[in-house]
Order: C-alpha cells, then sequence, then structure tokens
C-alpha cells in the first residue's frame, strides 16, 4: 500500500511513439501507435495506469525511458552485444546501416530522474478538457515524462565511440531496418525538467566511456 504523499511511479518506453514522426517526441502529443509488440505492453501499462488513477485515486507517474545505457544493463542489448562483439573479433549487425538515431541515456540521468519524480505526486488536472484532451494529464491523478537525452546521435557514432574507447575496430555487418523498428527517437523532456529541475544531460562520448572502464573491471579485461 502507498502511504499518503506518495505515487506509484512505473517504466514505459520512448518505443509507444511508434510510427510518430513529429519530434521531438513530446508527453503533451498523442502516443497511438506503436510499431512493435513491445512498444504496445507499454502503451498497455499507461492506459491500466490511467485507470486505476482513476477508478481508485491512486496517483500513478510513468516514465516514458529513451534507450537507457551503462554499467550494469541487460547483457542483450545494444552496448554490451556490441563491446563483446568487438572484443571478441565478431561481427557485429548494424540496422539500417547504421543511420538509425537513438536519443541515448545514460543510466546515473535516468536514476536521478525517477528519485525527483518520486518527490512529484500528481493531482488531478483543474484545467484538463475532452474537447482539448492534454495526454500527459487527465481528471485523474495521472502523468507521464520522458526521460531522454535530448541529443540523438546515429548508430555509426556509438559505434565509433566504442571503438575508440575499446581500442579496436568493429566488424560490421550492415543490414536494413528490421520492422518494427524506428528510424529516429528524440526526447522533449521539457516537462520532466519543469517538475523536478533535472534535465537528464551526460554527453555521449562521456556515458561510453563510463560504461566501456566499467566493463573492462568487471569482466577483468
Amino acid at each position: 500500500m502507498l502511504s499518503q504523499g506518495a505515487t506509484l511511479v512505473y517504466a514505459s518506453s520512448s518505443s509507444v511513439y511508434g510510427a510518430g514522426t513529429q519530434m521531438p517526441f513530446s508527453v503533451r502529443a498523442g502516443a497511438d501507435h506503436p510499431l512493435s509488440m513491445y512498444g504496445v505492453t507499454k502503451r498497455t501499462n499507461e492506459l491500466m495506469a490511467h485507470s486505476y488513477s482513476y477508478l481508485f485515486g491512486l496517483p500513478t507517474t510513468g516514465l516514458r525511458l529513451f534507450t537507457v545505457y551503462g554499467p550494469w544493463g541487460r547483457p542483450d542489448m545494444v552496448m554490451f552485444k556490441f563491446a563483446r562483439a568487438i572484443l571478441d573479433g565478431h561481427p557485429i549487425n548494424v540496422f539500417n546501416n547504421g543511420h538509425m538515431k537513438r536519443d541515448f541515456t545514460y543510466i546515473d540521468d535516468v536514476v536521478e530522474s525517477i528519485v525527483r519524480v518520486m518527490d512529484v505526486v500528481p493531482t488531478p488536472d483543474p484545467k484538463w478538457s475532452s474537447e482539448r484532451p492534454n495526454p500527459n494529464s487527465s481528471v485523474a491523478p495521472f502523468r507521464l515524462y520522458n526521460v531522454g537525452n535530448q541529443h540523438p546521435v546515429e548508430l555509426v557514432e556509438v559505434i565509433a565511440l566504442l571503438e575508440e574507447a575499446l581500442s579496436k575496430k568493429a566488424i560490421r555487418n550492415l543490414l536494413p531496418l528490421q520492422p518494427g523498428d524506428v528510424p529516429a527517437t528524440f526526447a522533449d523532456a521539457a516537462d520532466l525538467e519543469q517538475e523536478t529541475g533535472f534535465p537528464p544531460r551526460t554527453p555521449i562520448r562521456d556515458g561510453i566511456g563510463r560504461f566501456v572502464e566499467w566493463y573492462r573491471s568487471f569482466y577483468k579485461l
């Protein structure tokens, strides 16, 4: 049970924006055309959270996370897969020929955002109108925030930075865009900064450098 003045904080994803092309992606715009089943499940989480907020007065805060990376991440995610393959001399699959853009967000920035947003308890929005609905708020105690670095970079740049940090070149297997994938993501985190005073801001070069330093130490390379 939540204590008084607390909010349920849950992870959503930038994948909910799917077919959207108006960038940067804003929580004040619609997100009803996800292209992957993963995006569908995250959007469903948001809709269920809204229903709980309305029916039971439960304050809920959804965080749309943009391409999180860094130490202690999942081994099946791109930084881990690429680092391991590069060091082992195996080829890496580079979809969309490396020209897709992602708003890579360092894990420390994500953690800081979560900690800060826990103190921002949603309340019903008195200005909310069904005639001009704001997807970010509601008549229920419900909010959504983007958590992204607001500086998308091409995958080819990420690979180059990994090569530099690892002191080894990648063997690249260039492939077309995967079905259900999107060519670019770009977060508008203005609402997050306004409510918490914190915008994610770790430069991709710094984040990759810290990740590689941790990776070498953890795997004793």
